[in-house]
């Protein structure tokens, strides 16, 4: 599995205005703050939105500490879905929120 460190994720987002950023942590979490322009897809809901995710791109996963996203990466990636976990998830990032 591809991982970036928060820091990498946000240097690999200035370089690439177009990165897909997926959020799997539930709804309530996401309320608080998310990275600008990422979906919410809850872990719980993944499996079933899988319609709803471009395997043509890249997709760099987030949660609140990298342990869920690594989670949804393994199940994304033996679908074949291009995928790249953030390590130390919601809790480590320091780049701008809405």
């Amino acid at each position: 599995m591809n991982r970036m460190t928060t820091q990498e994720v946000e240097k690999y987002m200035n370089a690439n205005n177009k990165v897909s950023i997926i959020d799997v942590r539930e709804t309530e979490e996401v309320r608080a703050g998310k990275i600008p322009g990422a979906v919410n897809i809850p872990l719980s809901l993944l499996e079933f939105r899988l319609q709803d995710i471009d395997k043509s791109k890249e997709h760099v996963l987030v949660c609140r500490s990298g342990n869920r996203s690594g989670m949804a990466a393994q199940l994304l990636q033996s679908r074949g879905y291009n995928v790249i976990n953030m390590d130390g998830g919601m809790l480590d990032w320091d780049g701008p929120t809405e």
